[in-house]
């Protein structure tokens, strides 16, 4: 089978099956195969998984296939619980919570939501993923030195989307401790290598365009970290919203036994209504 971009194998259409009507490979996976009293994971026992490796080594060998080295488990386990809560500055909190206000029954509707409301604007680093790996190949490509190819990166997004991802926070203004803490923790591991110094120069090149200094936001940081991991965007997005999950479930859980029951927005917290003042319909309609 093809391959396509960074190793991915390229995806067959159902066409194909049924032109060829061979249907042998139709369902197959390399993650795991369970037969009568036996599991294996990526080839391991699953018994020696769970007697010999960490969580995070575990979900390590689920997701990539090989065991981490040290460093890589490290470093991962550090970017897994940076983004562990906060507050309500989260809008997958609130959705959920909207939702385990109004169906108290299960939780598991809740969770879904606020899994659900991960995207662009509430703190996926995957646009920031695409912009760091996109920069690198075109440095790698053109020849260009970082600062340059953080330049072109920096001029393309502000043409296109007038803003650059993973810069600038709602309430964090100079500093974001969450990512300033996972940049100083990483580079002490050791892991800070050419993807996350592009990021930094990435930074540098907007500082420098918009004439002042926007904060790397957590997005951004976690992005340039799982880049250097190896993880594709595809990866980081899920990810991200997957290692929100505890404090989604933590949401939905207090909300479930000490919440409001029907959340509502009142005009005290900032409802209001922005229509024509009251009108009538003619009598002769």
């Amino acid at each position: 089978m093809a391959t396509e971009g960074r190793g991915r194998k390229r995806r067959r259409s159902i066409g194909e099956f049924m032109n060829s009507g061979d249907w042998s490979d139709y369902w197959t996976t390399r993650i795991s195969r369970a037969e009568q009293g036996r599991i294996w994971v990526r080839g391991y026992p699953l018994e020696e998984i769970i007697e010999k490796l960490s969580f995070v080594e575990s979900m390590w060998l689920l997701l990539r296939g090989e065991l981490p080295t040290k460093q890589q488990a490290a470093i991962w386990e550090l970017t897994m619980k940076v983004a562990m809560d906060q507050q309500f500055i989260s809008s997958a909190a609130c959705a959920a919570r909207f939702v385990a206000s109004a169906h108290p029954e299960s939780p598991i509707p809740a969770v879904a939501a606020g899994i659900l409301a991960h995207g662009s604007v509430t703190g996926s680093p995957r646009p920031a993923a695409e912009m760091i790996y996109g920069a690198h190949e075109l440095m790698q490509r053109e020849g260009l030195s970082r600062e340059d190819a953080a330049a072109s990166a920096v001029d393309r997004y502000l043409q296109e989307q007038g803003t650059v991802p993973g810069f600038g926070h709602p309430i964090h203004k100079e500093t974001e401790p969450r990512a300033e803490l996972l940049r100083r923790k990483v580079r002490d591991l050791g892991g800070w290598g050419e993807k996350a110094q592009l990021f930094e120069a990435i930074h540098a090149a907007l500082s420098r365009r918009l004439g002042k200094t926007l904060p790397i936001n957590l997005a951004g940081m976690v992005a340039a970290v799982y880049c250097e991991l190896g993880f594709d965007p595809v990866e980081i997005e899920a990810l991200a919203a997957v290692g929100y999950g505890y404090a989604i479930v933590a949401h939905v859980t207090e909300e479930i036994r000490e919440g409001v029951p029907l959340r509502v927005i009142p005009d005290a917290l900032g409802a209001k209504y922005a229509g024509p003042s009251e009108r009538h319909i003619p009598d002769d309609w």
